[in-house]
């Protein structure tokens, strides 16, 4: 059934906050300082790992702490919060496939300096060509005796990865479009003329070209010199926006997963009732889920055992009762927050015939045999009712027995830390291009139905 006009409406609204949002993230890192931002205006309190929380957390307070500035986990503490009551917790990933500068990036042949490139995660390399590149990141700088980060992002473009002519290709390389992501991936800085009459040569063999270096330091407002290093990721400079016929579209860059991370901000900012809920409500958001998740940023680390483990006892003075983390543990449900693949006009038997996914008609529960996701017939149910009492359209999703299946945080979460999973996500075309496409009205389907799982929840009654 179709969307009513004032949901539609609603839904494109929503989108332009995502748009927003996206835009001024064009990295992990500007991701998670997006959402420190948007959390601190909400009331929420920094806290640090390195410190005891004993005494400083208290039932109705809103916190949330960062790890390595590329993961960020906020929380909501209940106001009947009791240590074996358990967590509601949306999961979701900062990270999106990319190219990465490598630690000596200065390189070039034929003239030109290049800047010699890694390939994060599984992306759609060949849609990377031709575009309008540029850098963004974080950069160490040496400044008053200490190491500071600073991040940055470069908004004109300034990089390029150039198609080889037709006319310099034969029939079968133009058919195949075959590509070595070590040779043919490596974009254009600069001319090495135009470098000289800059005056930016004359180093020998050095880690960085020094054009890029002076860039860096003309944005930071410091010396090439005091820059030690970095880690920069090469973006589009096409900015994300609502588009289509009826501006029913977002066409942008990593909408895999930063619409699952936008949504559940919104409904972590948003949701109300929180002096009456039992549970503790929480978003992760970790880096690295697009090259396994095992990392100190990522789903695969001790961030939530390390956050269980804090709040499982007596908020002011520490004391805990025997077994709180397990029963809190067994009392806790996770939603895996991450893209799902709507159905492609062009390639309609790609898809399974009976779950075909369509944008506008809401979150999509994904299912696997092989535990690629985590859901089960009774998180499935639950989500299901959720869907039923706040008018959320939801669909079902699972590959056919000869297709492939990605896979997502869920599965990871589920084993490591014995939580009951659902995975979840908003459908959207050309997952893993440079340039995705999803719903505007399924931005809010999405924002709504986890606000409704952080309200709600609790309240069902599930036997597994």
């Amino acid at each position: 059934m179709a969307p009513t006009l004032e949901v539609w409406n609603a839904g494109k609204q929503m989108a332009q906050k995502m748009v927003a949002f996206i835009n001024q993230s064009p990295s992990a890192f500007h991701a998670v300082e997006q959402c420190r931002k948007r959390l601190e205006e909400c009331g929420f309190q920094r806290l640090s790992e390195k410190q005891s929380w004993v005494g400083k957390l208290q039932a109705n307070g809103r916190y949330y702490f960062t790890r390595n500035n590329s993961s960020i986990v906020a929380f909501a503490i209940g106001g009947k919060y009791q240590p074996q009551n358990g967590f509601k917790i949306i999961g979701a990933h900062t990270d999106s496939p990319n190219l990465q500068v490598k630690p000596v990036s200065a390189t070039g042949k034929a003239g030109y300096q290049q800047v010699s490139v890694a390939t994060y995660g599984g992306g759609l390399w060949h849609t990377w060509f031709d575009r309008d590149l540029t850098l963004a990141g974080r950069v160490m700088l040496r400044a008053d005796g200490k190491l500071q980060t600073r991040l940055v992002h470069i908004e004109r473009p300034i990089l390029k990865v150039p198609n080889l002519a037709i006319h310099l290709q034969t029939a079968d390389e133009r058919t195949a479009f075959k590509i070595s992501k070590e040779d043919h991936i490596c974009p254009i800085l600069c001319t090495k003329i135009a470098a000289e009459l800059a005056g930016e040569e004359g180093v020998d063999k050095p880690r960085h070209h020094a054009a890029l270096l002076a860039l860096l330091a003309e944005q930071l407002q410091c010396n090439p010199e005091d820059i030690t290093d970095f880690e920069l990721s090469v973006c589009d400079t096409q900015p994300a926006s609502v588009g289509g016929l009826h501006n029913e579209f977002v066409f942008a860059p990593r909408i895999d997963n930063l619409a699952s991370c936008f949504c559940a901000l919104e409904a972590m900012a948003t949701a109300e009732g929180l002096e009456s809920d039992p549970q503790c409500r929480v978003i992760a958001l970790f880096d690295h889920e697009e090259v396994g998740s095992d990392s100190y940023a990522g789903a695969g680390c001790t961030h939530i055992t390390s956050l269980i483990t804090r709040l499982t006892c007596d908020l002011q003075t520490g004391a805990s009762s025997a077994q709180d983390y397990e029963v809190a543990t067994a009392s806790s449900t996770i939603l895996s927050a991450d893209g799902a693949h709507a159905t492609h006009p062009c390639y309609v038997g790609k898809h399974h015939e009976l779950h075909r996914p369509e944008l506008h008609k809401g979150p999509v529960l994904k299912f696997n045999a092989n535990q690629r996701y985590a859901t089960t017939a009774p998180s499935a149910a639950a989500f299901r009712e959720l869907g039923v009492r706040h008018g959320i359209p939801l669909q079902d999703f699972a590959v056919g027995n000869d297709t492939g299946c990605g896979s997502t945080i869920g599965p990871i979460s589920a084993t490591r830390l014995g939580i009951r999973t659902i995975d979840i996500g908003i459908g959207q075309l050309s997952m893993h291009s440079i340039r995705e496409t999803c719903g505007t009205v399924d931005v809010l389907f999405f924002t709504k139905l986890m606000a409704a799982f952080f309200t709600d929840y609790h309240t069902l009654e599930i036997d597994e």
